[in-house]
This record gives C-alpha cells, structure tokens and sequence, in this order.
C-alpha cells in the first residue's frame, strides 16, 4: 500500500465519520455513552461533542504521527524496507479507531442494546493479526516492532525476534478471535496472549543477544 492511498483513504474514512456525526447529531444524546465494563454495561459518558469529535481526532493525531516516523527515524532506510507493510497497518489502525466510534454512535441512537463487547473482540483480533505481518517483515528502527535493548543493538536479534514475534501475534490474534465464542473470558485472553507475546520475545531477545555475544 502506498503513502498517498494510505493517506487518502484513511482522510476519507475520518471525514465519513464527521459527517456522520453531523448527520446524526439531533438524534443523538446530550450525554452520550463512551465506555462500557466486560458485561455490556455503560460506565463512562461524555458530552455529544466529544462523543461525535473524539475518535476521529484521535484517528488524524495518529495519522499525522505514523506518516512522521518514517521521516524522523534515525534508521529511516529501513523503514522504507517494510513500508508497504506499515502504511495498511496505518489504515487498518485508522479503521479500528473509526469502527468503535460507529459502534459508539449505533449504540447512542439505541440501534445496539448489547455485544459492544462481542463486536469489538474480532476487530481486535484482526488487528493483531495485521500486527504480526509487519512485526515479521519490520527491520531495525526506533519505532515500530519490539524494541528492547538487545533488537536495537543488533540486526541478527532484532530479525530473530521479530520472526518469532510475528507469529506470536498472530496467535494472540487468533485466540482473541477465538474469544468471540467465549466472551466471559473473552478480555482475559486477550491480556494474556498479548503480556505473554511480549514476554516472551523480550526473553528470547536477551537469549540470542547472549548467545552472539559469545
């Protein structure tokens, strides 16, 4: 994928979901629900106008951010090696943001009485799942993919780890996947797939880099 469709499509996204809000802001609470507990139950609000701004803000703060890294980076060549790989993961970031915030709106016109949850829990999974295809391809920088000590200090343990830690996440994603039939215990996979990908690779880091070492 390249920059410019990166940035096209995710704009277009953001401006889809401002119009929307404009569309249905009559229809819309004054306060309106923004966080719901592992139950389904509303247990954070906000006034309409963030509820209707937040989320796409939030959406081009992190747009502007992800298209200046490849730009501020030390290592900024290898970035340009997985850059394909980087800007869907751009997009598909985008459209998670803007996804919770349709899910927001439905919800708050009273389309959705339950299953945030439910519907929330795959997107998640996909999205780890996009994560581990760049983690697999991504090359030495400041930025993006797992960044200890031991990756940064080495191109050989930073290639080693990001292997393993692609699949990994992938694992995470699909178990998180999984969790859409199990949603009690739904958010608990998802935590410990993820804490234990982290661990995990964080580990195996020290480990090669101490083997190089030698």
């Amino acid at each position: 994928m390249k920059t410019q469709t990166t940035i096209f499509a995710s704009i277009l996204l953001v401006l889809i979901a401002l119009l929307a809000g404009a569309f249905l802001w009559d229809k819309l609470p004054q306060q309106m629900a923004s966080h719901w507990d592992v139950n389904d139950q509303v247990n954070g609000t906000m006034p309409r106008l963030w509820g209707v701004l937040l989320m796409p803000l939030i959406s081009i703060g992190l747009l502007a951010l992800f298209i200046a890294i490849p730009t501020i980076d030390p290592l900024k060549e290898n970035i340009a090696d997985f850059k394909p790989s980087f800007n869907i993961f751009i997009f598909l970031m985008i459209a998670f943001f803007l996804y919770v915030h349709a899910l927001t709106l439905a919800w708050n016109l009273g389309i959705m009485k339950s299953g945030m949850g439910m519907m929330i829990t795959p997107a998640i999974g996909l999205l780890f799942i996009a994560v581990s295809r760049m983690v697999s391809v991504a090359k030495r920088n400041y930025f993006i993919g797992i960044r200890t000590p031991w990756t940064l200090a080495s191109d050989e343990v930073w290639d080693k780890t990001h292997a393993l830690g692609g699949k990994l996440f992938a694992v995470a994603g699909v178990i998180t996947l999984l969790g859409v039939f199990a949603p009690t215990v739904a958010y608990p996979l998802l935590i410990i797939s993820v804490l234990g990908a982290t661990v995990i690779t964080t580990v195996y880091s020290y480990v090669i880099f101490q083997k190089i070492a030698k």
